[in-house]
């Protein structure tokens, strides 16, 4: 296994939209472990491929406390959402950096598993929150695309710092 390089806002490769996973393979079984462990030790709960700057229509996510729920969504689509929620979401290609963020409360979503087998699933909460904020990511949008321009203006001014802080 090999820790990837996690893109950074504002790379452009972030606004790169995934194409769909069509080869089920060693190699994408491998990139999926390989994700994993970089999530893991970012410290994170999701990364979708593109955050690796691999432009496929892949994420992996665990929220659990003890890495024993993790989950592999490939070709992941929403199928259906209901009601609404605000929670404070942060991003491994925004480090340091929160904001609240209204998603929906519950998420239906059909994908694929690693060998290319068809699923479905029911989240709620927060961990719908992660579903949408990577299947975002493939799409090539980020979670301060869904602030004010106020406060993804502040938002952005305070990554700037952060990184000339750590410069």
């Amino acid at each position: 296994m090999a820790l990837l390089t996690i893109l950074e806002f504002p790379d452009p490769r972030l606004r790169t939209k995934a194409q769909p996973v069509t080869v089920f393979d060693a190699e994408l079984k491998q990139l999926v472990a390989d994700m994993f462990e970089t999530m893991y030790a970012a410290p994170g709960v999701g990364l979708a491929a593109t955050q690796v700057n691999v432009h496929r229509q892949l994420l992996v996510m665990d929220m659990s406390e003890d890495k024993s729920d993790p989950r592999v969504l490939i070709n992941a689509r929403l199928v259906e959402k209901s009601g609404e929620q605000i929670f404070q979401e942060g991003c491994l290609s925004f480090p340091g950096i929160y904001a609240d963020v209204e998603r929906a409360l519950r998420v239906k979503v059909a994908a694929q598993d690693v060998a290319g087998q068809p699923f479905e699933f029911e989240v709620e909460g927060p961990l719908a929150v992660c579903v949408q904020h990577e299947m975002d990511h493939l799409q090539g949008k980020v979670f301060v695309d869904h602030l004010s321009p106020l406060k993804r203006s502040m938002l952005l001014k305070k990554l700037d710092k952060k990184r000339k802080q750590s410069a």
